[in-house]
């Protein structure tokens, strides 16, 4: 694959280098029929002239030897006497297309512009095309005799080492950038490659291997962002994994304890109690499958919805006092006590996401606490937040777990029982629901003496 693409690059590269010189081609042929042609046809002919004014004032013994002379100086010289007699000096032409009509127009004194008229549609044919009709003619006289010089340089002769030491430095220019462009490509290529490389191993769920990539251009940041994000799909696959072990064990311990009581209940012998009990316990685990599932269903729409809530105004004191009404029944049976401090407020949220947050908070205290304990319950309307205290004297968390608790399945204790065992989501959902207020939610725990947890929710 990285033969191919510095392939296909440096095909690009001579097709832009082959593209650029037929455009500079074209540009410069167009230049020369618009500005050059005429001014080389103009220079020629004052060089003709020049020539001629000699002849015919200075008069030289041998006019053979001065056209000679000057042929080997780089030009092409046609003298046409007025017999009709012509003679070549210098090398020949490859096409002798003069017109005789051009030849008697420049032997009747007319001067003659085959470099400006003559019909050529290049650059190339035009000012290169080795031509007889592609000179300049002047009439001129010597010893009364009549002629007619046509002239033309010699492109051979004038082109000297200079010019091919340019041609040989613009050819030296064109290697060493296909050479340049095709060691840059590689460099580009490398970079590109690993990350292709790495992109087939993310798909593959491998998100192992660091990409080796140190540059600080723009490739350079996209590397970093790649590693990144594999940083961040590495984590989320990690919690994922961790997610459905952690559900696939918290169903399947109510199930099997489902089947296994359910087979008790199968033997026609049982006594009465211990039916009833046996069916008390399958109850008791359905509802705890029951919780979970509502709960897991939470935590689905929490996540997936951009932004779940709907909020509005409503009083907050009185949501609070709502919940521990409905949770009145156990205080009872547990005998313990619970003070509130409810300031009266109107606070802007979704009620029935923050309904869950009083539930799980409340229905924790109640679990996690001794038959006879005490709950405080506080509602404090601040100048920029509303901040809620729950505190219990229950049996309290050790300090290491509490990093953890907001973490979805974790419980500190595997071994309670049954009746107070939690799904280890409620906190989860305590804590989503406040971030998603724009919230926080702080631990305060020491075992032995009981947990204080506060909600602090800013004003909207």
């Amino acid at each position: 694959m990285h033969e191919i693409t510095l392939r296909k690059i440096s095909l690009l590269t001579v097709g832009i280098m082959l593209v650029s010189a037929m455009i500079a081609f074209l540009v410069v042929n167009t230049y020369y029929h618009h500005q050059l042609k005429e001014q080389n046809d103009a220079k020629n002919i004052s060089i003709a002239l020049t020539m001629v004014d000699y002849i015919e004032v200075e008069k030289p013994a041998n006019l053979a030897s001065y056209f000679e002379t000057k042929s080997a100086l780089g030009y092409k010289l046609y003298v046409v006497n007025e017999n009709r007699q012509a003679t070549m000096y210098g090398a020949p032409f490859r096409v002798e297309n003069l017109p005789t009509a051009s030849v008697e127009k420049v032997l009747d004194g007319q001067l003659y512009h085959g470099m400006r008229d003559l019909k050529t549609e290049t650059f190339m044919a035009g000012f290169f095309s080795d031509e007889l009709a592609n000179t300049v003619g002047v009439p001129f006289t010597y010893d009364g005799e009549t002629y007619a010089l046509f002239m033309r340089p010699d492109l051979k002769l004038l082109f000297t080492e200079v010019h091919y030491l340019l041609g040989g430095m613009v050819v030296v220019m064109a290697i060493v950038s296909l050479l340049s462009m095709l060691i840059v490509a590689k460099k580009l290529i490398e970079p590109i490659t690993k990350l292709t490389t790495a992109a087939k191993r993310v798909g593959e769920e491998n998100f192992t291997g660091p990409l080796d990539i140190n540059r600080r251009d723009e490739i350079g940041e996209l590397a970093r962002s790649f590693e990144r994000m594999t940083e961040k799909l590495s984590e989320n696959d990690r919690v994922r994994k961790e997610f459905i072990s952690d559900v696939s064990h918290d169903f399947q311990t109510p199930l099997l304890n489902i089947k296994g009581y359910a087979d008790l209940l199968m033997d026609e012998e049982l006594p009465e109690q211990e039916r009833k009990n046996y069916a008390k316990v399958i109850h008791s685990e359905t509802e705890r499958l029951s919780s979970l599932t509502k709960q897991l269903l939470l935590l689905t729409s929490l996540d997936q919805l951009v932004s779940p809530l709907k909020p509005i105004q409503f009083r907050l004191d009185e949501q609070l006092k709502e919940v521990i009404r409905k949770q009145r029944w156990l205080l009872e049976e547990k005998q313990m006590s619970l003070v509130m401090e409810l300031d009266e407020l109107e606070f802007t949220g979704d009620p029935a996401f923050l309904e869950k947050v009083w539930e799980n908070l409340l229905s924790n205290a109640l679990k996690y606490t001794e038959a006879g304990g005490k709950i405080n319950i506080r509602l404090s309307d601040e100048t920029d937040a509303v901040k809620i205290d729950i505190q219990d004297n229950g049996a309290g968390i050790a300090q290491q777990h509490v990093s953890r608790l907001f973490d979805r399945f974790y419980r500190v204790d595997h071994s309670r029982t049954h009746e107070v065992e939690g799904t280890g989501l409620g906190l989860s959902i305590v804590h989503q629901v406040v971030k998603l207020h724009g919230g926080h939610v702080e631990i305060d725990s020491e075992e032995g003496i009981g947990t204080t947890i506060t909600v602090v929710l800013p004003k909207l």
